[in-house]
């Protein structure tokens, strides 16, 4: 994770945590195993969906996973799990927390 860390230009004074999950505890608890037939079909197991989280306090305001019928992975359209849209999404939630 700490090379991952740098290559992204991720400080390790930064309130950014890259965190891995190599046996898939938190993927499972968080119901965010890619579960589709596709991937398995290639040998990826236990692979996790494309998901974002933002949460405050221990508590989880904003869940985004990309994933459509024909990209189950979200691989061909991450959008709503890139940094731009989170933005936009704890905008929206300050703003109605306002």
């Amino acid at each position: 994770m700490d090379a991952w860390a740098s290559d992204q230009g991720v400080a390790t004074t930064s309130i950014i945590k890259l965190m891995g999950d190599p046996y898939g505890e938190l993927t499972e608890k968080l119901d965010m195993e890619l579960t589709h037939s596709g991937p398995k079909s290639v040998g990826l197991i236990n692979r996790s969906k494309r998901f974002a989280l933002y949460i405050e306090n221990g508590s989880v305001k904003i869940v985004k996973v990309a994933e459509a019928e024909d990209d189950p992975a979200g691989d061909d359209r991450p959008d709503v799990t890139l940094a731009e849209s989170m933005i936009d999404a704890i905008s929206a939630l300050r703003k109605d927390e306002l």
